[in-house]
């Protein structure tokens, strides 16, 4: 098997660390690995794969050689620096914003549309993290009936903003068990302890937020549905790994309960968890608490949409992913690894 160079830019922040994770877990086939970060972390060491790998501060020339480079950074640094990994030959998956509604950027999540990547011009785009919670398990009940139009809440963990967000959420969750004051939120809005945060991004005209506009924009491009409506709020939770979704799904065609169990149940990337009569909670529906540090998508409280004038046509469901995992770094290390196919 032919073995590829490759970098991480933004290796040190959460979804850095988890791809270098999921390289090793997948087996990928890495000749040679380049972690690449911010000036303060250069220098320091990373152990891969028995070896001690020194990070190097990320710049246009760290890119030479590379094969497939992961992105893992913010939006300017993706489009300061990833360009200059294209000129230099590698073929870019970037976890950032800046590069999905470009329309000549492939936008992939390998369970639905892995045959965009040989469009590709040398950036493949990860979507958002709840976008893909989202559209994994969609995508199959779509196959069976086509979804025409989706209404979703999120429930969003502290993980969503990164490191510095999941620290932030535990200072606040110390602070509440001591009795020491709260520290001042940094990362988020507000206090997230204790607490729902009913904004993630700025808002629009409309009062919708960005993060509310990326599942119909990415949706649309990712299963080739340019008229897919969508209807969605996003709030931000005090959990520290994996998103939740609550999602209803109208369809053009009838499908039966039955129906979507089986397809779900068969899709790849979902795990089907959904018995009522389960003694254990574990077992009756999918919780962060279960779905953390897996690269899963649960299913659960498969439903009708009862408010659905043809209650034939509407299909309520819960899911939940790890953001970091199949939201973000999973995701992106299996975009890779269609590339080497």
């Amino acid at each position: 098997m032919k073995e590829y160079t490759v970098a991480i830019l933004g290796a040190t922040g959460a979804v850095g660390t988890q791809m270098l994770q999921c390289l090793d877990e997948q087996e990928f086939p890495i000749a040679k690995l380049k972690l690449l970060a911010s000036a303060r972390s250069a220098g320091k060491t990373v152990r891969f794969r028995g070896e001690d790998l020194v990070i190097e501060e990320a710049c246009p020339e760290a890119f030479a050689g590379c094969d497939i480079v992961l992105g893992a950074a913010d939006d300017a640094i993706a489009k300061q620096l990833l360009p200059a990994a294209v000129e230099a030959g590698a073929t870019v998956v970037d976890n950032s914003h800046a590069f999905r509604m470009d329309p000549e950027v492939p936008l992939v999540i390998p369970e639905i549309n892995a045959a965009d990547v040989a469009w590709n011009h040398g950036i493949i785009s990860n979507p958002n993290c709840a976008t893909i919670i989202a559209l994994v398990p969609t995508w199959p009940l779509h196959q069976l009936a086509g979804v025409k139009r989706m209404i979703v809440s999120t429930y969003q963990a502290a993980s969503g903003a990164g490191a510095p967000g999941m620290a932030e959420l535990e200072q606040q969750i110390h602070a509440m068990g001591t009795g020491e004051s709260m520290p001042e939120p940094r990362t988020f809005a507000a206090q997230l302890a204790s607490n729902l945060i009913p904004q993630i991004g700025g808002f629009d005209d409309e009062g919708y937020t960005s993060e509310e506009m990326k599942l119909q924009n990415e949706g649309r491009k990712i299963m080739h549905l340019p008229e897919l409506a969508v209807c969605c709020t996003c709030v931000r939770v005090p959990v520290l790994r994996s998103h939740s979704e609550s999602i209803t799904l109208e369809f053009e065609r009838d499908i039966t309960l039955d129906e979507a169990r089986e397809a779900l149940a068969a899709a790849p990337g979902v795990k089907l968890v959904d018995d009522r009569a389960a003694e254990s909670a574990h077992d009756r529906f999918p919780m962060p608490i279960d779905t953390s540090d897996q690269d899963l998508v649960w299913v659960g409280r498969l439903r009708r949409d009862i408010s659905n004038p043809n209650v034939s046509r509407g299909i309520t469901f819960w899911c939940v992913g790890d953001q970091i995992r199949k939201g973000a770094a999973t995701n992106a290390v299996q975009i890779a690894k269609l590339l080497c196919e």
